[in-house]
């Protein structure tokens, strides 16, 4: 279940505004290379604009949905369902457009909006990721809290 995958485009999305966060997304990041993975995660990437205004939120925003819609799948670190609206918009377009979502969940004592849950391809926790075989891509239910 360990195998390396190759070839897959991998957008990975999550909120990573703290340092519990941007901790999170970096494990994840290491996971996913060394699966093989070929990976863009928007907090690695910038524009050159200032940031925090019109032209930088419209760069931003097109470079995201550029990389999302060359995605052979999603990811996305879900900690719970009060969880950043960015990275909500990001796994219901890959689900629109017909991209496979892995919904991590990141937080074991959170509640899942069934919402996120039960529009993703499979639901995994975070300890699960290294382990995920990405070219069977194996369904998970969720079977965790819910509203």
């Amino acid at each position: 279940m360990d195998q390396k995958s190759s070839a897959k485009y991998v957008y990975l999305a999550a909120p990573f505004f703290n340092e519990k966060e941007i901790r999170t997304v970096e494990y994840a990041e290491k996971v996913l290379q060394e699966k093989g993975l070929l990976l863009f995660s928007p907090m690695r990437h910038t524009v050159d604009a200032e940031p925090h205004t019109p032209e930088w939120a419209d760069m931003i925003f097109e470079m995201d949905v550029t990389e999302l819609k060359k995605a052979d799948v999603a990811i996305v670190l879900y900690d719970d369902n009060y969880g950043d609206t960015g990275t909500a918009w990001e796994c219901g377009y890959a689900f629109a457009r017909g991209i496979p979502v892995v919904l991590v969940h990141t937080n074991r004592d959170a509640e899942s909006n069934l919402m996120l849950h039960c529009g993703c391809h499979t639901n995994i926790w975070l300890d699960e990721l290294a382990g995920y075989d990405f070219d069977s891509m194996p369904v998970y239910r969720y079977e965790g809290k819910m509203i």
